[in-house]
């Protein structure tokens, strides 16, 4: 075996980019005391007791010079939001600090706002190593912010905390009750002067529950009956199910039955829950019935029976 094996530059890169990482920006003042940075995402800490860390620096960088005689430096670890200051300082910018704002540390070093957390260090050692050069720095001081930090991974930026959010979240799901009888519809004020389906956000209950408590508080005995309609909201971040209720008597406690007819349905506001119920009246009237699939403008109908569903 060779000592130094004769790998694919590239291949080896891109497996290094298989260990995820932060995102850090690495700064100090050279001799003339200008502000110098790069960002750098070979970053990890070393030592409670001293307490140090290091990061990296290729022997090509037009800063090299300058961070390995430094008295010291700074790391600053980039916020979720910082993938634009990453990139400036990754590029050959002229001027690199003249978009952030940034401010000294104690020790001379440009810091970073907005970072998810910062150190102030003395230079340690310098380590050469191949073709880079590892500073290991003496933490002289820190603040870490509750701003979840920048990820990075093959060669991509990733925002695990913005990602979780948003799979934690997700569509907000809205159900309705569509409440018939007698070729009517129970139909409530919406609050804007329109009309709209009984409506509730599922909570932790679930829906089937969510859907009792509509029909209970319509004060309308009706059977809940299948699901009508699914479609996206994408405007309002609701996944909107529609049932269809079959009412069986009762006096409603909250709104009143409406003519399954255009001109008395012009009053529902929402035009994706209008269009649901113009289809309603001509599917009860020749009693076919669907499910409609989409979003709030446009989907497909698939058609479950024919007759009447009791």
């Amino acid at each position: 075996m060779t000592d130094r094996p004769d790998f694919d530059r590239r291949a080896l890169r891109d497996a290094f980019g298989s260990f995820m990482t932060g995102v850090t920006v690495v700064t100090c003042r050279d001799a003339d005391g200008r502000p110098l940075g790069f960002t750098a995402n070979s970053f990890s800490s070393v030592s409670l007791d001293p307490p140090l860390l290091l990061v990296s620096i290729a022997r090509t960088s037009a800063n090299y010079g300058a961070f390995t005689s430094a008295k010291g430096f700074a790391v600053n670890i980039l916020s979720e939001g910082q993938k634009d200051i990453s990139n400036t300082f990754a590029r050959p910018v002229e001027d690199r600090f003249g978009s952030v704002y940034w401010k000294d540390s104690a020790n001379g070093s440009p810091l970073l706002a907005g970072v998810s957390a910062w150190f102030d260090c003395a230079l340690h050692q310098c380590v050469a190593a191949g073709d880079h050069a590892i500073l290991i720095g003496r933490v002289l001081d820190f603040a870490a912010t509750d701003a979840p930090g920048l990820g990075y991974y093959r060669g991509s930026y990733f925002t695990p905390a913005q990602t979780a959010t948003q799979l934690a979240t997700g569509p907000q799901v809205v159900v309705s009750a569509v409440i018939e009888r007698d070729r009517q519809v129970l139909l409530a004020d919406d609050g804007t002067g329109g009309l709209t389906l009984p409506t509730a956000q599922v909570g932790r209950e679930g829906v089937s529950a969510t859907l009792a408590r509509l029909i209970a508080q319509s004060g309308v005995q009706a059977t809940p009956g299948f699901i009508y309609s699914v479609y996206e909201d994408v405007a309002r971040g609701h996944q909107h199910i529609s049932f269809l209720c079959p009412a069986t008597g009762g006096t409603p406690a909250m709104g009143s039955f409406v003519d399954l007819a255009p001109a008395a349905l012009g009053d529902v506001t929402d035009p994706a829950m209008r269009t649901l119920l113009e289809r309603l009246a001509e599917e009860s009237r020749v009693g076919n019935y669907g499910i409609y699939f989409g979003d709030q403008n446009s989907g497909q109908v698939a058609r479950v029976a024919k007759g009447k569903t009791e």
